[in-house]
């Protein structure tokens, strides 16, 4: 590793061991970064001061001057009067705006590392995701802060942006000028995402500063291949590395803009890429599914900006792609990606794409379908998807990282099979985790929370297959003796305890969990079951 420019070393403290690292590939030409690299400077380095860099619906426009004046003015009074030292860890929260993406580049460029969360996430979350990184600092759209707030976070100085105190990020005095980008080493960690295993307890999943690039440089140049004059949109939030890379990192790689929209469900995509011209879109094939049943009831609506759509977050239905090839004559590019990998890594496009598989490797990747002993099988034959690239998995101090990361190769937990031709065709996912609307969900957290309310004795989370988003989250629940019968009080509680996504879609009743002679909970049977919301005998 490179000399580190972090002050705060806990993150390059707590990385794995170098041994239990995968194998990393930087064969493909562009990938050989410099030994200082800072990403945030190079993606704001290239671009004509002049062209569009973010938008809003609102109207709110800024060129990628502005952009880097706004960037710089917040970069000063981190490393200034806020305290920041390179290495602290920086927790941004809010709406997607471009104030979020302003102090998300911010902090890399003064060194810090961003973490990145959900507005959607509730206060006992938030306290485990700052206590994981050992967080300090935290700059939270100020219509977002109440939660921060009340999750008591000790030692977390939290300062607000968007609000009218003069203590808030925007009105605070700051030197004025460029701010000179700290000179981090390629490979110090820029950021920190969580994502959740099939034990509930998130996982932090460190990147480094050559990683935000290679992103770019392989999924996006290669397969995606942005123009300057495009213009992004879509569904995922910047706390999603989907969301990140698809709104952030590959528009400014590529000099384009993006339209930042707050809210962005299939019936506000839709009026957006009419309005405003977005020509790139990103969301899960769920949206893409509303978004046919939207275009109903749309008649007229000029689409034809529309030229890129990217699909990810769960399986892409070959139903699902035909149909909206018919409807709009574009064909989506699919893609599986994974936190721990940051973006896409296996996709195709255009002539490539054949519906019902991902893809192939992105250039730069390499992928291969392996059994439980980590031996390749034969094509047609299902098992263990397996990649390895010049990003790997690089979990934040936790004992998973030797199950993700065996002999050198990633191993995601989906079964794939790989076609004679080389094709990738996703299978299942296989582990216990619930794949919603592109949200992944982990069953244990949910019961972690559900079983905190006090009439719940036992639980138990699964997911059943839906034919809108992939699959649905049902809670079964074995509630105390005397104790109301009432699921919308477990459904207002766990609203309470864990961002709204993460709720399941259906409460079930039981008087027992299916369990086998001894005693282990027999799932299957859970997700087999025909029951409905609300008793079952």
């Amino acid at each position: 590793m490179n000399v580190s420019a972090h002050v705060d070393t806990f993150a390059r403290d707590h990385l794995p061991p170098p041994a239990q690292w995968p194998e990393l590939c930087f064969d493909l030409p562009g990938l050989d970064y410099p030994a200082r690299l800072n990403c945030a400077d190079e993606l704001l380095a290239g671009p004509p001061s002049d062209r569009v860099a973010f938008r809003t619906p609102s109207g709110l426009s800024w060129t990628y001057g502005e952009l880097r004046a706004h960037v710089d003015r917040i970069a000063h009074l981190l490393s200034g009067e806020l305290g920041v030292a390179p290495g602290n860890r920086v927790l941004l929260r809010g709406p997607t705006t471009p104030w979020l993406a302003a102090c998300w580049l911010a902090v890399l460029k003064a060194g810090a590392i961003a973490v990145t969360v959900l507005a959607q996430h509730r206060p006992p979350e938030l306290r485990t995701l700052c206590g994981i990184a050992r967080v300090e600092h935290a700059l939270c759209d100020v219509r977002a802060v109440d939660d921060l707030v009340a999750a008591r976070i000790p030692g977390l100085r939290i300062t607000t942006y968007g609000g009218d105190s003069p203590g808030d990020l925007l009105n605070r005095p700051a030197p004025a000028g460029p701010y000179r980008a700290v000179g981090t080493a390629c490979d110090d960690v820029a950021l920190i995402a969580f994502t959740s295993g099939t034990t509930g307890r998130p996982k932090g999943c460190m990147h480094f500063h050559r990683d935000v690039l290679a992103i770019a440089d392989t999924f996006s140049r290669h397969v995606l291949r942005p123009l300057p004059d495009d213009v992004f949109a879509g569904s995922p939030p910047l706390g999603f590395t989907f969301g990140l890379g698809g709104l952030v990192v590959f528009p400014l790689r590529a000099g384009a803009s993006a339209l930042l929209l707050e809210q962005a469900g299939p019936r506000q995509l839709l009026p957006a890429v009419a309005e405003h011209g977005v020509s790139v879109l990103f969301t899960a094939p769920t949206a893409y599914r509303a978004m046919l049943d939207e275009l109903d009831g749309l008649d007229g609506l000029d689409l034809s900006s529309l030229r890129r759509c990217v699909s990810a977050g769960e399986n892409l239905p070959a139903a699902t792609w035909r149909a909206w090839h018919e409807r709009t004559g574009l064909r989506l590019i699919n893609g599986i990606g994974a936190t721990e990998l940051l973006h896409i890594f296996i996709s195709a496009a255009d002539d490539d794409v054949r519906p019902g598989t991902t893809g192939v490797p992105v250039p730069g990747w390499q992928a291969r379908v392996q059994d439980a002993d980590g031996a390749p099988v034969p094509d047609g034959e299902p098992g263990l998807l397996a990649v390895r690239g010049p990003v790997g998995c690089r979990y934040l101090a936790d004992p998973r990282q030797e199950q993700y990361v065996r002999d050198g190769w990633n191993v995601t937990g989906d079964t794939y099979v790989r076609e004679a031709d080389g094709y990738f065709r996703y299978v299942a996912r296989a582990d216990d985790m619930i794949v919603s609307a592109g949200y992944n969900i982990a069953g244990p957290e949910v019961e972690e929370a559900l079983l905190r309310h006090p009439d719940v004795l036992e639980t138990a989370v699964v997911g059943r297959p839906d034919e809108r988003r992939g699959q649905v989250a049902v809670a079964f629940a074995v509630l105390r003796e005397g104790a109301p019968r009432d699921t919308e009080a477990l459904r207002a509680f766990l609203r309470r305890e864990l961002a709204p996504y993460k709720c399941p879609r259906e409460f079930v009743l039981l008087d027992a969990l299916p369990r086998t002679a001894t005693g282990k909970l027999q799932r299957f049977r859970l997700r087999a079951s025909g029951c409905t919301e609300g008793d079952q005998q």
